[in-house]
């Protein structure tokens, strides 16, 4: 498992250590079933206390993004996102009784294939339909999916999971971790398709971010993208000093900006800078997401 931790930084090393490992599950990093290193090794791994550590295991507990197996250690908790019955299975069984029932009612295959063409374009969904709590999220996953699918992609909260008329003619999608929360209060015959978030890890410019002179500037109007960046990039051994934070719901927020060394922002706030400035653009959804999205558009909506 890929941690960086700084031990001089105000960011308490349990927030780095729960932020990181938190990243890592929703982008794929740490797969379900996965175990986590033991107290005690990460612990002497980083010459913390194990208090430290057993604090941050305890908190992703208790938010279900790990959990304790008695005698064996620390996992990556299952987030079922998917019901378990084999679901492949299930619909050849549909699709093969239904051809049997239309064969012997006297339907041609071409006929069968016909009329099976026009159901599916009748009921084809006409969006994404993006189920996000958090707003400014919502709106930066709906802006990203469109900008890489070109399909009409809208968003809601968590109480579109059981709006029959939010559902009807939508395909919904989201982070894998609101999998748990989304099929508690979806019905279980709708299906929805969860996301993997980008790796940080994998794409972080450390190299030009721990330039001597380095200046790196995070701008963003999702409150949770700045908190989340100042803790692993100061986890990831970055200056503090050399670390600068622009809230773009603040006035006067672009003021100085295309003088400034690197701009590390996300994809809607990257579309507002000036156009003199260096960016690192974080894009919320990895790739393999995205293909996922293409692929469903080009099979089902094409």
């Amino acid at each position: 498992m890929h941690l960086w931790l700084s031990k001089t930084s105000d960011v308490p090393l349990r927030e780095q250590i729960t932020t990181q490992i938190m990243l890592a599950i929703v982008s794929g990093d740490l797969k379900p079933g996965h175990k986590l290193p033991s107290t005690r090794e990460l612990a002497r791994r980083f010459s913390i206390h194990p208090n430290t550590v057993s604090a941050a295991y305890q908190d992703m507990a208790a938010r279900r993004w790990v959990e304790f197996r008695k005698g064996s250690g620390v996992y990556v908790r299952e987030l079922h996102a998917m019901p378990t019955v084999d679901k492949k299975f299930q619909l050849d069984h549909i699709i093969s009784t239904f051809l049997g029932v239309a064969r012997q009612a006297g339907f041609s295959v071409n006929e069968i294939r016909s009329s099976v063409r026009q159901w599916l374009e009748l009921q084809a969904p006409d969006r994404f339909l993006v189920i996000e709590e958090d707003p400014e999220l919502r709106a930066l996953l709906v802006a990203e999916i469109m900008e890489a699918t070109q399909f009409p992609t809208v968003g809601a909260g968590v109480e579109a999971c059981t709006d029959h008329k939010m559902l009807t003619d939508a395909a919904p999608v989201a982070l894998y971790g609101m999998a748990e929360k989304i099929r508690t209060r979806m019905a279980p015959d709708t299906a929805c398709l969860f996301l993997n978030a980008r790796s940080i890890h994998k794409t972080l410019p450390i190299k030009e971010l721990s330039q001597p002179d380095a200046l790196v500037t995070v701008v963003s109007h999702w409150p949770d993208f700045l908190k989340w960046a100042r803790t692993t990039l100061v986890a990831a051994g970055i200056d503090e000093l050399a670390l600068n934070f622009r809230d773009t719901r603040e006035d006067n927020w672009q003021l100085g900006l295309e003088r400034v060394g690197l701009i590390i922002t996300e994809s809607l706030t990257a579309k507002l800078l000036p156009k003199a400035c260096q960016v690192w653009v974080y894009h919320l959804l990895a790739d393999s997401s995205l293909d996922e999205l293409n692929q469903f558009v080009e099979r089902f909506l094409s």
